[in-house]
């Protein structure tokens, strides 16, 4: 077996260790449609942490701008007072009501927002986002998967992302495109629709949006195979019906 096979062939076992005993392919509903919410770019740091009950600390290493207060600052500017702490939900204004209304099976986002305490910002980069590990925003919202591979996962150096899948794992909220080595990170979200089915979602990043090459996963071995045909390829070995790449 060659390293891309083997690579996808640890990806499937990582999924399916992942799915309790109920889960198996051949046990899933099969509805005809699952009404999905995909949200790009969701950024929970800055002056959105800052008005909030439990915010960072507000300094930043940037070349314009050195407190994240300043970005409320400019808010109030032109908007008027904000009442600050707001409450959880605050910051998504109607949002949440909608989806509701809507009647979404998931919520799926790109969390372009480390969550963690580190202070270990990435010194080449010249724009850091991070917010509390303090989530309740983020719960708030009943978010169920979080994509990760984006170029703000590290801002705060690799302690900061290991804290953000602890926080994100302890709120039981699932996430891809990140972890200790390239075969973690590429293992699939795996959502179940009670009645309906199941998602599985895919995160991958590339230097064209951004991302640093240098925070690559890695792995030992020959490189992996494009994320399109390893998607594939553990879709069809998995037999779910619906597929999400990021």
């Amino acid at each position: 077996m060659d390293g891309n096979a083997r690579n996808a062939e640890h990806v499937v076992a990582l999924t399916k260790s992942s799915m309790s005993a109920d889960q198996s392919a051949d046990s899933i509903p099969q509805a005809e449609s699952i009404r999905l919410f995909l949200c790009g770019d969701v950024m929970t740091g800055r002056g959105i942490d800052q008005v909030l009950p439990h915010p960072s600390d507000p300094r930043l290493h940037e070349p314009y701008i050195g407190e994240a207060l300043s970005y409320v600052e400019l808010a109030e500017s032109v908007n008027g007072a904000i009442p600050r702490p707001v409450e959880f939900d605050y910051i998504w204004g109607d949002a949440l009501a909608e989806l509701d209304r809507a009647g979404v099976d998931l919520r799926i986002i790109n969390l372009e927002t480390s969550i963690t305490s580190s202070e270990d910002y990435w010194r080449d980069k010249e724009i850091h986002y991070r917010m509390h590990p303090r989530i309740d925003c983020i719960t708030a919202a009943r978010f169920d998967c979080c994509c990760l591979a984006n170029n703000h996962v590290l801002d705060w150096g690799y302690d900061g992302l290991a804290e953000t899948l602890r926080t994100l794992d302890a709120a039981g909220i699932a996430h891809t495109g990140a972890g200790r080595d390239a075969v973690e990170a590429a293992v699939p979200a795996v959502l179940d629709v009670p009645g309906k089915g199941r998602v599985l979602v895919f995160s991958y990043g590339s230097p064209t949006s951004g991302v640093p090459r240098e925070w690559a996963a890695t792995a030992p071995g020959p490189a992996s195979s494009s994320p399109a045909n390893r998607c594939r390829r553990i879709c069809s070995i998995l037999k779910s019906r619906f597929l999400i790449c990021t």
